[in-house]
């Protein structure tokens, strides 16, 4: 092979080299937006659009319109925020909180504003911090049919008419809610396959008293495999609540040393 054919190989084999490298940067940074996408299904609309931008620029040879800052700085501080407030870090959460808030607010849309409230929610959720979600409700009025009936599902107040407006993975646990099928629902929160979403619905059965021993366990689970020490305290601590009251002596120490391990003791 000449010279010109030898630079001609390397050239192609260095191409082939960054484009594997391009797709791992832009598959690891998918990775995060997934949570958002499944947990709160009102993020969903801006997933393509993005997705759109970022392979345009890897590729520069797409003629979609560039996603506008807002979107993009509002998802990437509300991800940092809720990553934050999960690993339970209230001031890096409420700086990235207000950061993502801000910049839905540039758009004067307070449906904008509202899914910001409303994924903040679902994480208190998540983490049983069973509070009101007043700052979406000072909203509500000019939100989505979809925002509403999440909003409702998250205060554990909402009905029938509701199911078909919620996010698919939260569906079959609300159905079997409605129903006080704890069995059932129990079921539907274990076969939900994103973590944060498998939480909130936790959460919401726990807010209707249909959380389960297994629905516990599940939410237990869950919080550890991630290491997200704030739902993971509190879901412990509802399985020690209940270890006392049965007067399962062992169970109850076991469950403080993994809660002294969380706290750092």
């Amino acid at each position: 092979m000449n010279e010109l054919g030898v630079k001609d190989a390397k050239d192609a084999k260095m191409t082939r080299k960054t484009q594997k490298n391009s797709q791992g940067v832009l598959n690891s940074r998918l990775i995060p937006f997934r949570v958002l996408r499944e947990s709160f299904a009102t993020f969903a609309s801006w997933i393509p659009a993005l997705l759109l931008t970022t392979t345009a620029l890897l590729s520069a040879c797409s003629n979609t319109p560039p996603t506008p800052d807002w979107q993009l700085n509002s998802l990437g501080a509300a991800e940092r925020a809720t990553a934050a407030y999960l690993s339970g870090n209230t001031k890096v959460e409420a700086l990235e909180f207000a950061k993502a808030r801000d910049e839905a607010a540039r758009t004067a849309q307070p449906s904008q504003v509202a899914r910001i409230e409303l994924l903040r929610c679902a994480t208190r959720v998540a983490a049983l911090v069973l509070e009101p979600c007043a700052a979406y409700d000072k909203l509500r009025a000019d939100t989505t049919a979809a925002d509403k009936a999440y909003a409702d599902y998250l205060s554990g107040q909402f009905g029938p008419a509701d199911i078909s407006l919620l996010p698919p993975a939260q569906r079959p646990a609300a159905t079997a809610a409605l129903g006080l099928q704890a069995e059932a629902a129990a079921s539907a929160v274990q076969a939900i396959a994103d973590p944060l979403s498998r939480l909130v619905a936790a959460g919401v059965l726990f807010k209707g008293g249909l959380a389960s021993p297994q629905v516990i366990a599940t939410a237990v689970d869950t919080a550890s495999r991630q290491g997200w020490r704030r739902p993971l305290l509190a879901w412990l601590n509802v399985q020690l609540q209940r270890a006392q009251r049965a007067g399962a002596a062992d169970e109850v120490a076991r469950i403080q040393r993994q809660i002294g391990l969380v706290q750092g003791q």
